[in-house]
């Protein structure tokens, strides 16, 4: 692909694709693995959370093997393309990232440990890629859904720099945003819980080694 032969670069809203008012496609009703509705609306004191880490296969998989969560899927999120298609965001003319979304029980597992998983199950240093994925689809991201989210990943990604800084890596990356005016929109069935249909695929996951502390204490502490 084109992406793998120039430094990807973020279309502006007037480049991105123009998409479409209604998806192309059905999105499944039920988790494959853990049985549970997975478009909307979640039952009452479940809250919602999502992430980019790369590849969303791996990604998804990390976040359905967590205790306490409810549902996982899999879907587009931070740019400008309505209803986008894989190959629309994979063209990297959509502004879009490939995104998780993960809706939980904050009695069972709290925002803060689902952040654990988040930063130490990619590298947040390595800007528009991760490993061998080269894009700006595979850019690192976590889009909060109150304040107190955009406050537990503002201390979490202050504590983890410091980790990571004391270990040899980079400056993180990672698009910090409000989820608000940033519409998630489901991937394609084949997407959702691909690892699950299929357990041999690709899986292209990976830390860099670095544990993350828990918690939103101040990253001198």
């Amino acid at each position: 692909m084109f992406l793998h032969r120039r430094t990807p670069q973020l279309p502006t809203p007037q480049e991105a694709l123009r998409g479409r008012p209604t998806p192309e496609f059905t999105v499944p009703s039920r988790h494959t693995v853990l049985g549970n509705a997975l478009l909307g609306p979640y039952p009452d004191g479940l809250e919602v959370a999502d992430f980019a880490m790369g590849c969303f296969w791996g990604a998804e998989r990390k976040f359905w093997q967590t205790d306490g969560v409810w549902t996982t899927l899999v879907g587009y999120q931070g740019g400008y393309t309505e209803n986008p298609a894989y190959e629309e965001v994979c063209s990297g003319l959509t502004g879009h990232t490939e995104a998780v979304r993960v809706v939980y029980d904050p009695r069972v597992v709290t925002y803060e440990q689902l952040l654990k998983v988040f930063w130490e199950s990619h590298d947040p240093t390595q800007g528009f890629r991760q490993g061998n994925d080269v894009g700006t689809q595979y850019r690192s991201a976590a889009y909060t859904h109150s304040p107190a989210q955009a406050a537990a990943v503002a201390a979490s990604r202050e504590a983890y720099q410091k980790v990571l800084t004391g270990s040899g890596h980079g400056e993180i990356t990672t698009e910090i945003l409000p989820a608000e005016g940033r519409p998630f929109w489901p991937a394609e069935a084949a997407h959702q819980q691909y690892l699950d249909k299929n357990p041999a695929g690709y899986c292209g996951i990976g830390g860099t080694g670095v544990s993350c502390p828990i918690g939103v204490a101040p990253a001198g502490e």
